[in-house]
């Protein structure tokens, strides 16, 4: 068996991270990777979602075990609530992915609520719910509070001024997220072949780990990621194809029978590229963006497709986000069975 400094330092069977996907909910990927010895992660983001997205709002209520007329900060705990009950037998191990730009702070600050009260109320809570993960914006702003709250710390970005930004907030796990990655990605295109060794070589030290993401999927891209120096990585897509994943069946089968060149990344022009996999969606939004629409007219295109994709399994006109990696998943499994099965490989290559 593996074992990492990511394992040690967290507690994980394996070193492994679910990553958490969103605005849809995660929470009952959450519970199964957690029950099979990764980190798993709850997203956080769909409660923005209450007057824009209601039908995507009302899903995260659903799989949180929540009320839609409950508050925000109400829905946060019952859904960690519910994480931490059905992991008890396995003596999971799990987090929270919070998104921290500026403008949904005001939805960060409620979850970092949720995780203090629900932390400082059970000392079980607080020994197994205790990675926090953040992305999509500064790390420093939040360092006081992982600090009193005595929490693992974990960054996902794309470059080096953001990691040496992580360095200095205090972050111990640098998760370095390649532009192969689905969902939202990087502006510039530098990849994990690239970017994980260089983040590594400059950051990573007694005090600071370095995982990759973006790209990882198998055993052998596992064992790739050891070589490089890595302590773990966190995977999306290969997590989105399987069985305890909530997507539609269709989102499924479409990530399963991609081809490696299926991908597509949209947009760029106006500073919030996603990469998703092709369809007539991607293939209006890409015309519209070469012919110099507007955000406002590019956004009212892709207004309610990630639902149509996720909900409704509309893989034609909804947007299916994915990395580039969809052309390597083969099957739907297990989250116990993927995990299983990709490091049986990773342990197979690196004893050669």
């Amino acid at each position: 068996m593996i074992k990492t400094r990511l394992t040690e330092l967290v507690g994980l069977k394996y070193p492994i991270i679910q990553a958490g996907m969103g605005p849809y909910p995660v929470t009952s990927l959450c519970i199964a990777a957690a029950n099979a010895g990764c980190l798993g992660l709850c997203s956080t983001f769909a409660t923005t979602s209450r007057e824009t997205n209601p039908i995507v709002f009302e899903d995260f209520c659903k799989q949180a075990h929540a009320e839609t007329t409950d508050d925000d900060v109400t829905i946060f705990k019952k859904m960690f609530t519910r994480v931490f009950e059905e992991t008890k037998e396995s003596d999971g191990i799990f987090g929270a992915n919070v998104m921290v730009s500026a403008e949904v702070k005001a939805n960060a600050m409620k979850v970092m609520q949720a995780i203090k009260e629900l932390r400082e109320a059970d000392p079980e809570m607080k020994r197994r719910f205790r990675v926090l993960v953040t992305t999509a914006g500064d790390p420093m702003p939040w360092a006081n509070f992982v600090k009193e709250q005595g929490m693992i710390w974990m960054h996902v970005f794309p470059g080096v001024r953001t990691a040496a930004r992580c360095k200095k907030a205090g972050v111990q796990v640098l998760i370095a997220s390649g532009h192969e990655g689905g969902m939202h990605t990087a502006w510039q295109p530098v990849h994990s072949m690239t970017l994980l060794p260089d983040i590594i070589e400059k950051f990573s030290d007694e005090n600071t780990l370095v995982c990759g993401t973006g790209g990882f999927c198998d055993g052998k891209s596992i064992a790739a990621a050891f070589a490089m120096g890595a302590d773990g990585v966190q995977m999306g897509t290969r997590f989105v194809a399987s069985k305890e994943s909530i997507v539609h069946e269709n989102y499924k089968k479409r990530v399963i029978g991609a081809k490696d060149i299926d991908s597509a990344v949209t947009g760029r022009s106006h500073g919030h590229p996603v990469r998703c996999l092709r369809n007539q969606m991607t293939r209006q939004y890409v015309k519209l963006e070469e012919e110099g629409k507007s955000f406002e007219e590019l956004e009212y295109l892709t207004l309610g497709t990630l639902r149509k994709a996720v909900q409704e399994g509309d893989v034609t006109n909804g947007t299916v986000m994915a990395g580039q990696i969809a052309g390597m998943v083969a099957k739907e499994q297990t989250c116990k069975e993927m995990i299983e099965e990709m490091m049986e490989q990773a342990e197979k290559l690196l004893a050669r």
